[in-house]
């Protein structure tokens, strides 16, 4: 439980990174742009770790996500110098690969022996699915029910989603930047706070807070202006747009803000749109440390830019954790064509028939072929209101998706003759020759905590 002379203190939690690929300049001007105490950095999507997976085997010293070495270089003298303290995830299937080279950036940067890196591991299930599945463990689809023997020779990546725990103890260790694997994106923002306020392992309402934080911080300026639908129009200097922080106290209670100074909008819209994404049912958010309860958040703009969360509950957790699984589901190619006025619609149309009779007759073998007209039907279906015969340009996009390798090869061949013996006006062959990419499908499942054991060593 928590004592009362940490009742007043506010920990600041700043994100600065929604995903592997967000913006490289925001955990730098989220450490610079004020006071912080920990920068939360979420690297992995379900498809990152089979990518990941992949540059591990052809070079063992890879499989994480490098990004993360430019944010830590960017971020040294507030480490070093000012104690602001870094979780990620960005170990990836790598963590520590990932701890190691964070060490070399400190080394290079001068400061070497003062920064400590705890590396979480056990998350990664891959070298004992045979042993699992052998005992018991039938990982079985969530979404479909089968088990995982009907795919497990295709299977590339196969993790199960950690708590917070791990990390705690590595900050209670020392560790300044603490690495992880497939932590849940919310464990990145909880475990700070419940280092910092002592909250045990039964508080189940602050540990829900703690989740509710990391939820709305998680993709980072998505709940500060940023892919916000609500008066979209207004929201100011995008360009320069804020990254969220979780101003937080020991009782649960926390405010969502920003930097001064920096672009997007911190408000009740902001924040709900947050809340709502990715949530499934309100009632049981379920986390492996905590399951909330989305129906008691309660939102208060309390100033600009500033919105006061409270009331939050929650309960005990499941005995299970889900298990993210990537696997091999054969071959994809897209191609497209742009034609315009007059007749664009018409125009793409005949060109769609003419492809699918040409791979009709050549006898090739696919489990889908899917056509869009962007422009004209893609996104929601056909325009209300507007003629096809007015649309300016109308994009043909065709995939087609498959096992057999040589089929999808040949339909990147198949596309670019129509520009010149398929209908005319043909203004745009997007990106050149279509390229056959390897087809990486989700496979949900669930499995005992009792099985996956973490793991937790502070290097330096």
């Amino acid at each position: 439980m928590t004592s009362t002379g940490t009742q007043d203190r506010v920990v600041r939690v700043a994100s600065g990174q929604g995903f592997w690929g967000d913006s490289l300049d925001a955990p730098r001007q989220q450490v610079e742009g004020g006071q912080v105490d920990y920068l939360m950095l979420d690297y992995l999507a379900e498809v990152t770790m089979s990518i990941l997976q992949k540059q591990k085997e052809r070079d063992p010293d890879m499989g994480y996500a490098r990004d993360f070495l430019g944010a830590i270089e960017s971020v040294l003298p507030a480490i070093v110098e000012r104690g602001v303290r870094v979780v990620a995830n960005a170990g990836g299937v790598n963590p520590v690969a990932c701890a190691r080279a964070v060490l070399d950036v400190a080394a290079k940067r001068g400061a070497a022996g003062r920064v400590k890196v705890g590396v979480v591991t056990g998350d990664d299930l891959l070298p004992r699915l045979d042993e699992l599945l052998a005992s018991g463990h039938e990982l079985r689809n969530m979404d479909t029910g089968e088990p995982l023997s009907v795919i497990r020779d295709r299977v590339l990546s196969a993790n199960a989603y950690i708590g917070s725990t791990p990390i705690v103890e590595a900050l209670a260790r020392g560790a300044n930047v603490v690495v992880t694997g497939r932590s849940t994106d919310t464990a990145l923002t909880m475990a700070p706070l419940r280092h910092e306020f002592g909250w045990g392992a039964e508080d189940w309402n602050a540990l829900a807070a703690g989740i509710i934080a990391g939820h709305i911080l998680e993709c980072g300026a998505q709940c500060s202006g940023g892919n916000c639908l609500y008066d979209w129009r207004s929201i100011p200097d995008l360009a320069n747009v804020g990254y969220p922080i979780a101003e937080a106290r020991a009782d649960g209670t926390f405010v969502v803000t920003k930097h001064p100074g920096t672009g997007g909008r911190v408000s009740f819209h902001s924040v709900a749109e947050q809340l709502v994404y990715e949530m499934g049912d309100p009632h049981a958010y379920i986390t492996p440390d905590v399951v909330a309860d989305f129906t008691s958040i309660r939102l208060e703009e309390v100033g600009p830019d500033r919105v006061r969360v409270h009331g939050i509950t929650g309960k005990p957790a499941t005995d299970k954790l889900k298990v993210s699984i990537a696997y091999r589901f054969g071959w994809k190619a897209v191609g497209t064509l742009v034609y315009s006025w007059p007749d664009a619609m018409e125009k793409a149309q005949l060109a769609d028939r003419v492809l699918r009779e040409r791979l009709d007759r050549l006898g090739l073998k696919f489990d889908e072929v899917l056509t869009e007209f962007v422009g004209a039907s893609a996104t929601h279906g056909p325009l209300a209101g507007a003629p096809a015969a007015d649309l300016p340009e109308v994009q043909l996009r065709v995939g087609v998706r498959g096992t057999d390798r040589a089929s999808v090869e040949r339909f990147t061949r198949e596309i670019a003759p129509l520009v010149l013996n398929g209908p005319p006006s043909v203004t745009g062959f997007a990106g050149g020759r279509p390229k056959v990419e390897e087809i990486v499908a989700y496979w949900p499942a669930l499995v005992d905590k009792t099985v996956v054991h973490t793991n937790v060593e502070v290097l330096s």
